[in-house]
């Protein structure tokens, strides 16, 4: 089924180059302005933000550039379980943390009133300062919050990671359905099955979906240069995503080891797993991948986990270790070849040019 619209033109961007939204402070609003000024669609993956931090990044984006953003957030907040702070559950969790914790010296942390924002919350602040774009993954948000983004002119963007993912959002009313495949890096936001049970490959996903939807595609996963834009939209996109390569840049939230694996050897070794948030993403193999994956009965629902391992990233960021903390990544990251995201950008247009 030929696509009634490329995703360019919902999108208002002039190149079909969007940005991946970064989670976990990894986004910033140098790069999703710097994308944007440059004719692609910027995105800032806000979903640890409070309301009010909400609004005042859509303030600070709409500053810095006038070409649209998108900013992203998870509908899915928590996993069953995930949101108990008893004393027993903590307590439980935490006796897997504390080993790690004494290795930096660091006493118990106390439970937390609330593991992370509430996306309702979110997302009635996030109307209010009605970025131009709203992504979001993990589900899709109710009707009522659809059809206030299409009268308040917000174009609205929903990850899938199967072919029925992709239909329930076109049939939900979403404008924009990113078909993401597992070559991924970072989380895998199935919403109607398994994480496990979704991992479909990106250029399949994206022919799959692209015959079985009217509303613009995007392919994600796997695609860190011109030519994988162009195959992307060869196979029936109308734009490709790309994570890894923006997050590789200097203009990231990514920190310096980070982004030195990202183009060292380690980046040849992703796995997936759940260890660091309870939910599926792919990463960098590291100590930490390595040890829980002999326990991952234990792993803490999210948010919880996440929370815990939150707790370890302020010690080893001061130790100079990243041996205990997430280093989100693609498959695709051995090849990687542009540090500075003008750079990134500038080599991406010209291959589209030609």
């Amino acid at each position: 089924m030929k696509q009634t619209s490329s995703a360019a033109n919902v999108l208002g961007i002039r190149y079909p180059i969007v940005q991946g939204p970064f989670g976990g402070g990894l986004s910033t609003s140098k790069l999703a302005a710097l994308v944007s000024n440059a004719g692609g669609l910027g995105s800032y993956g806000a979903h640890l933000l409070e309301p009010a931090q909400l609004e005042a990044l859509v303030r600070e984006l709409g500053s810095l550039t006038a070409a649209p953003f998108a900013v992203n957030l998870w509908v899915s907040d928590h996993d069953p379980g995930g949101l108990d702070t008893s004393e027993a559950s903590f307590e439980r969790v935490l006796s897997l943390f504390r080993p790690y914790l004494r290795e930096f010296g660091l006493e118990d942390p106390a439970p937390p009133e609330r593991y992370q924002p509430n996306f309702e919350q979110q997302v009635e602040a996030l109307l209010e300062a009605r970025p131009p774009v709203f992504s979001f993954v993990f589900g899709i948000p109710r009707p009522q919050i659809l059809e206030e983004c299409r009268r308040r002119s917000i174009v609205t963007v929903g990850a899938a990671t199967s072919v029925a993912e992709a239909v329930a959002l076109e049939r939900a009313g979403v404008d924009v359905v990113v078909a993401t495949g597992m070559e991924a890096g970072g989380h895998r936001p199935s919403f109607l099955a398994r994480a496990e049970d979704s991992l479909v490959g990106s250029f399949a996903l994206t022919q799959l979906v692209a015959r079985r939807v009217e509303v613009p595609v995007i392919a994600a996963g796997g695609i860190v240069c011109g030519r994988g834009i162009r195959a992307a939209l060869t196979l029936g996109a109308g734009a490709a995503q790309l994570g890894t390569a923006f997050l590789a840049c200097e203009e990231s939230g990514a920190s310096n080891l980070h982004r030195a694996q990202l183009f060292g050897e380690e980046a040849q070794h992703t796995v997936l797993t759940r260890a660091f948030t309870g939910r599926l993403a792919r990463g960098l193999e590291n100590r930490f991948t390595r040890e829980w994956h002999s326990q991952l009965a234990q792993v803490a629902p999210y948010p919880m986990q996440s929370w815990f391992v939150s707790q370890l990233k302020a010690a080893c960021a001061a130790s100079g270790r990243s041996d205990l903390v997430s280093l989100w990544g693609g498959q695709i990251a051995p090849n990687l070849e542009h540090r500075s995201a003008t750079t990134l950008m500038n080599s991406l247009i010209e291959e589209l040019s030609v």
